[in-house]
């Protein structure tokens, strides 16, 4: 795109604009671009405070945000930006560990519009993608062609093609598949001048003949790769580590490999000499010399099958020294764990049962993984390791070694053997346990990552680690040590808190001395995680003057102004990069929430502590194909990143400590576009990495919004539905006629703000409790049952649905339960906490548990059908009560089906089982989701005799009252579109779903005949 027409950037009066200052006019600036290019510009302080931080412990606010559609676009607003001195900084899923997306400078996020995957070529085993384009979404296309992009970072689910090349990503697979920039074979780019070229593979005679040091922009790149390799080579293969990963610095070593058709550290051959691949001089670029709009990428076949071992060593030294001699045995992948983080995970609930696996003395693990031709081969693989490594582990009858080693030798105390999917993935469970439980931590003392990436020779590990960890005892702090052993990349974080002087020079001190280290060993401080604002100062100590002064000279020659993400990989001598500036929390960095919190948050250190939570990983941008689980679903609905946890949990971090003004988190816009599209679904609690409990922050902020502005009409009646349903139920019919009389829907939606177009629910003039009655109460009674319940009548079951509480009933006392039915109980206060009535919430709690806890006490357990008002009980009402009793009923309450599944009721009860049930597609929800209770109605479902196939699905998007709410209805039916898909791709016959909600949107799914019933009515209608 030409900026010909556009005004002349002196005669405005903005030809000299000081990016480091506030003198950029933001809205001059956005009105320009937006009059450039066909794009979305933004400037408001929400947008840019989004993008000010990423997966690091970095904060810089950008001047503006931009998400191109097209390379015209994004050549519209490099040419403006370079007329003008502002820098430009390309941005992926923002998902970079060192600080290397975030800038003082226009942002492009690719990852809304550029993510389109153009060409798929199978034969050639080739991808041509939009740098957007996320590399599960890529592998997931791929994968019908039993193809894939090799290098698997750990977020790659969420890493966009785009930031893997500027960060030159890799992953545990590194041993087998090496770097991205082996697999870049072209890339379209625009220069820093707005030149849109295509870097490939060149000879050197047409490198030459492309060179011009007195030409344009592209002349004189070629001119300067041409000088680089004619006068550097030498210096630059004596400098640079023999490591097959190293991403510090700039990729000459590949450039130099490739030119004189020598191997590449670690062993890659670089063809024949004589040829350079320019593409791949961006790879680890950081986004400093050239923005790839277009990148076409060779694939790998995906392995045949795979073989896993983990052996267990009594300490991490002694697995450290078997790392070197495992590597002969040709794996793919050897990955380490530590004994702080192993400790850790025997106290989780998700991990503990992993590490139950581990023999007594397990201090350090290394799980080894094989690639194998065929299952046979996998065994063969493993026992051959085995043999070597742990020779009591031989097979029997197999001869021994024909070198034993002797029990001196042996360090491994056990080996662990997986063969089959399931049993491979509970052993790199435990491997990948390591960062969530590392992020989960709420103190202001955090495992940072700024030394987490440095890359050793394997033969060195051992005097490393030992090396490393009297560094830490010199700072006064410890870390954990896991990840890649195999490449010799070991991720440590150090436990520091740099909101505090001390901690920033401890920050400082390890790195320093880390670095020497390094350098001594013949390492690199950056493995895989890019030099970003936390090392590009230390690629001068680790390459040397000469080399750093080369640095300078590439990125003078791409970039002659320095605009394209100044500060990382190299810097200007009178402006340096200093990993202590723009830390999120530093020495001046202060809290104040504004309010004195309703809820109970003395588990995450305060309030703040779940505030500060998120480390920005971008584990909420996963999409449903690709990573499954409940989070995110409004941004996966939207791509916006004010939709992701990670957006909301950054704004309302950012309000309540100055970057955004205070009052921001109370205002009707934050609340309306920032909390207010939060549908509670509770995923985030265990999808997210750090479990940032975002559903229960916004219940705190919109209390808090209440309090200070009152609150809607439409808020108030959604809080007492439960009271709007009693009346309901009494007024029935006449309350089911009344809103389809001509245009009451219309006036609903006009006056209060209901949505027209959704079904509201009907209401029953027999409830289930007067059912209950009428039937005499139990059947069973207390002295004849095995067990006695307290069947809790919600609001929708009692009022609207009362087949899914008799099916409750027949099911249990088949089971030979006694059920009683209590008139006294009220609704769970769900609703009212939802909506952050805060104070009904906690009084209908404390009604509740007075009247269910002299029953627990009795013997008697809780039963719950609808899935969100079971896990108020269990888990929202100890954030609103401070009482053992309410601990003592949420220990004793159950979802129906998780009450048979977990005392195995199902196994008494008589099945008309004959092989004929039909097969059901099964949608659980998401609240039973967040507290890992969701899989008991499958497997009572299939003990009943059905076929189930249990969705990976999120939230259906309906949420209470959400879906209902008119500004609301079409981000609900984004959301349930993505589950209609999932719905129609399943094979099973029926669609069972236990939530009110799900089925109300699922009755809304295209071609939907019916309201899908709840798992509890299929097992009642399964009884004999």
């Amino acid at each position: 795109m030409s900026l010909e027409s556009s005004a002349d950037p002196a005669a405005d009066g903005r030809a000299n604009y000081d990016y480091r200052s506030d003198e950029v006019d933001r809205p001059a600036l956005v009105d320009d671009l937006e009059r450039l290019v066909d794009c979305d510009v933004r400037g408001d302080s929400f947008s840019r405070e989004l993008y000010a931080t990423d997966a690091s412990a970095y904060e810089v606010t950008p001047m503006a945000v931009a998400f191109p559609e097209s390379t015209a676009d994004v050549v519209g607003i490099v040419e403006y930006c370079a007329e003008r001195e502002i820098p430009v900084l390309p941005r992926g899923g923002g998902t970079s560990l060192a600080g290397q997306t975030v800038n003082r400078a226009v942002v492009l996020d690719f990852t809304r519009h550029m993510n389109e995957i153009l060409e798929i070529d199978p034969d050639g085993r080739t991808a041509t993608v939009r740098p957007g384009t996320i590399l599960g979404t890529l592998n997931e296309a791929l994968a019908p062609h039993d193809l894939k992009f090799a290098p698997d970072p750990a977020w790659g689910d969420k890493s966009a093609i785009g930031g893997a090349i500027g960060n030159n990503s890799t992953g545990s697979h590194s041993l087998k598949y090496g770097k991205t920039d082996a697999y870049l074979e072209e890339c379209e780019a625009v220069l820093a001048d707005g030149t849109v070229t295509t870097f490939g593979e060149v000879t050197l005679e047409e490198l030459a003949d492309r060179a011009d040091p007195e030409g344009g922009l592209e002349e004189r790149i070629y001119a300067e790769v041409g000088r680089i390799v004619d006068e550097e080579a030498d210096l630059i293969e004596e400098t640079y580590p023999d490591l097959k990963r190293n991403v510090s610095g700039y990729n000459l070593d590949r450039l130099v490999a490739e030119a004189r058709g020598a191997e590449l550290p670690g062993g890659e051959d670089a063809g024949e000499p004589g040829t350079v691949n320019l593409a791949r001089l961006l790879a680890g670029s950081e986004g400093t010399l050239a923005i790839v709009t277009e990148a076409t990428v060779s694939l790998e076949p995906v392995p045949e099958t795979k073989a896993v071992t983990l052996l267990c060593y009594p300490d991490l030294h002694e697995a450290m020294q078997d790392v070197d001699p495992i590597l002969a045995h040709d794996p793919a992948a050897v990955e380490v764990l530590d004994d702080v983080l192993i400790d850790l995970a025997r106290d989780t609930a998700e991990f503990g049962p992993v590490t139950e696996m581990l023999p007594g003395g397990t201090n350090a693990v290394l799980l080894v993984e094989f690639y194998a031709e065929n299952a046979d081969h996998g065994e063969e693989q493993v026992a051959g390791l085995l043999t070597d490594r742990l020779p009591s582990a031989t097979p029997a009858g197999e001869p021994a070694s024909d070198a034993p080693r002797s029990d001196a030798e042996t360090l491994a105390l056990e080996a662990l053997e997986a063969y089959e999917k399931e049993e491979r993935a509970q052993l790199w469970k435990l491997r990948k346990s390591g960062l969530p439980i590392l992020l989960s931590r709420t103190t202001d003392e955090k495992h940072i990552s700024f030394i987490e990436d440095t890359a050793i020779p394997p033969a060195e590990l051992p005097e490393f680690v030992e090396r490393f960890e009297e560094i830490l005892e010199k700072h006064d702090t410890y870390a954990s040590f896991y990840a890649h052993a195999g490449p010799g990349v070991l991720h440590v974080r150090p436990l520091v808190n740099t909101k505090t002087g001390i901690g920033l020079e401890q920050l400082h001190g390890i790195a320093d001395d880390v670095t020497d280290l390094v350098v001594e060993l013949g390492g690199s401080v950056s493995g895989e995680h890019g030099d970003g604002r936390a090392r590009t100062q230390w690629n001068h100590k680790l390459y040397g003057d000469e080399l750093w002064r080369t640095f300078q000279d590439l990125k003078t020659a791409f970039d002659p102004d320095w605009l394209l993400n100044p500060g990382q990989v190299v810097f200007r001598d009178d402006d340096p990069t200093d990993l202590r500036d723009h830390l999120r929390f530093d020495p001046d960095y202060e809290f104040e929430a504004g309010f004195e919190p309703a809820l109970e948050w003395e588990n995450d250190n305060g309030m703040q502590g779940m505030v500060e939570l998120c480390h920005g990983c971008g584990g909420c941008r996963g999409e449903q194909e690709t990573t499954g689980g409940v989070m995110c679903p409004t941004y996966r609905a939207s791509r916006e990143e004010i939709t992701a946890t990670r957006g909301r949990a950054n704004a309302l971090r950012q309000a309540m400590s100055g970057s955004l003004e205070p009052e921001e988190a109370f205002s009707d816009e934050f609340v309306e576009e920032v909390m207010g599209l939060c549908i509670g679904c509770k995923g985030c609690a265990i999808d997210c990495p750090s479990e940032v409990d975002m559903a229960k922050l916004k219940a705190e902020v919109t209390h808090e919004y209440h309090q200070r502005n009152g609150a809607t009409l439409r808020d108030r009646l959604f809080a007492n539905v439960a009271t709007l349903s009693k009346w309901g139920s009494q007024l029935a019919p006449l309350s089911n006629a009344l809103p389809k009389l001509p245009g009451a829907r219309k006036a609903l939606e006009a006056t209060v703000g209901i949505a027209s177009d959704r079904p509201l629910p009907t209401f029953r003039a027999t409830t289930f409790r007067d059912w209950f009655d009428r039937r005499g109460g139990a059947r069973i009674s207390e002295q004849d049952a095995d067990r006695s319940v307290v069947l809790y009548p919600d609001t929708y079951i009692n009022y609207s649905h009362p087949e899914a509480g008799k099916a409750a009933v027949r099911v249990l006392e088949a089971a030979n339960v006694h059920v009683a039915v209590p008139d006294e109980l009220g609704d769970t206060g769900r609703p009212a906490f939802s909506k952050g009535f805060l104070e009904k919430a906690r009084e209908t709690a404390r009604e509740n548990v007075s009247k269910l806890a002299p029953l627990v006490a009795e013997g008697r357990d809780v039963v719950v059908i609808e899935p969100s008002d079971a896990v108020m009980f269990q888990l929202d009402y100890l954030d609103l009560l401070s009482d053992e009793r309410a601990e003592r009923v949420a220990a004793a309450t159950y979802g129906v089906c998780e009450y048979i599944d977990s005392f195995r009721l199902d196994e008494t009860i008589a099945f008309d089982s004959d092989g004929t049930a039909e097969s059901l597609t099964y949608h659980g929800h998401c609240h039973q989701k967040a507290v890992a209770k969701d899989h008991h109605a499958v497997g009572v479902l299939r003990r009943a005799g059905y076929a189930v196939d249990p969705l990976d699905s999120g939230c259906c998007g309906m949420a209470g009252s959400f879906g209902y709410e008119a500004e609301h209805a079409s981000m609900s039916d984004g959301i349930g579109e993505i589950l209609y898909e999932q719905v129609d791709a399943s094979e099973g016959d029926r669609v069972v779903a236990p939530g009110a909600s799900c089925r109300t949107q699922l009755e809304h799914r295209p071609g939907a005949d019916e309201n899908p019933p709840t798992p509890i009515e299929l097992v009642a209608e399964a009884l004999e």
